[in-house]
């Protein structure tokens, strides 16, 4: 029983240090974009450029996001 109680406290340390690493990490964010939480719209907030040509419904996508709703000319 003890044994099992030491790997779940092990198990829920190292989540909560996985946590703690990747709350802070702005993998999409571009270089100035330090210390948002939320990405700008448009590529130029992006840290890659996009792989293809960025069109009027990419940007208004990217404005709308998080929202449920698509733009109205999407």
């Amino acid at each position: 029983m003890i044994k099992l109680l030491a790997l779940a406290g092990l198990g829920y340390a190292g989540y909560r240090y996985y946590q703690n690493q990747s709350s802070g990490s702005s993998v999409a964010f571009a270089g100035n974009q330090s210390g948002k939480t939320i990405r700008d719209a448009g590529p130029e907030a992006m840290r890659s450029e996009p792989t293809r040509a960025w069109t009027k419904t990419d940007e208004e996508s990217d404005q709308s996001f998080p929202a449920s709703d698509p733009p109205a000319n999407y």
